[in-house]
C-alpha cells in the first residue's frame, strides 16, 4: 500500500519545524549561558585595575578621583563614591583611606600583587565576599 504523497509532506513539515524549534532553542540557551558566563567577568574587569575604565567613568570624575588619591583627600574620595553600592564605599574608611591609596598607587604602577595584597587586607577583591566590611567602621 502506497503512502499518500500529502501525509508524506506534512510530515515532513513537521520534522522541519520540530527541527528548527530546537535549534532556537539551543541557540537562546546557549545565549544565556554565555551572558551568565560572561557578565560576571564584565564587572570584574575593572575593579582593582587602573587601566580599564569602569560605568562610571568620565574625564572630570577621573581628574577629580586622581586629585583626590594625589591629596589623599578621603573626604572628596567619599563624595565621590558616594551612592556607590560597591564593597569600596562600605570598606574604605578616613582611618584606611592611606593603605588603600597605596595599594591603587602600587596598581597604577603595574605591582599588582603588592596592590593586591594591600586590598585583600583591607578586604577588597575578595570574591565570596568574606572580609565582612570588619575595616567598615
Amino acid at each position: 500500500m502506497k503512502e499518500n504523497p500529502s501525509l508524506t509532506c506534512i510530515k515532513g513539515r513537521k520534522g522541519v519545524i520540530e527541527m528548527i524549534n530546537k535549534k532556537i532553542v539551543l541557540g537562546i540557551s546557549a545565549l544565556v549561558l554565555g551572558g551568565a558566563i560572561m557578565a560576571p567577568k564584565l564587572v570584574e574587569a575593572y575593579q582593582g585595575n587602573p587601566s580599564i575604565q569602569g560605568p562610571n567613568y568620565s574625564i572630570e570624575r577621573h581628574e577629580a578621583m586622581t586629585k583626590a588619591f594625589v591629596n589623599k583627600n578621603y573626604n572628596a574620595w567619599k563624595n565621590l563614591v558616594s551612592g556607590n553600592k560597591g564593597r569600596v564605599a562600605q570598606v574604605i574608611n578616613q582611618s584606611n583611606f592611606g593603605k588603600f591609596v597605596e595599594a591603587h598607587n602600587l596598581a597604577l604602577q603595574g605591582k599588582t600583587d603588592e596592590a593586591n595584597k594591600i586590598r585583600t587586607e583591607l578586604g577588597l577583591g575578595l570574591r565570596n565576599g568574606s572580609g565582612n566590611g570588619r575595616y567598615a567602621k
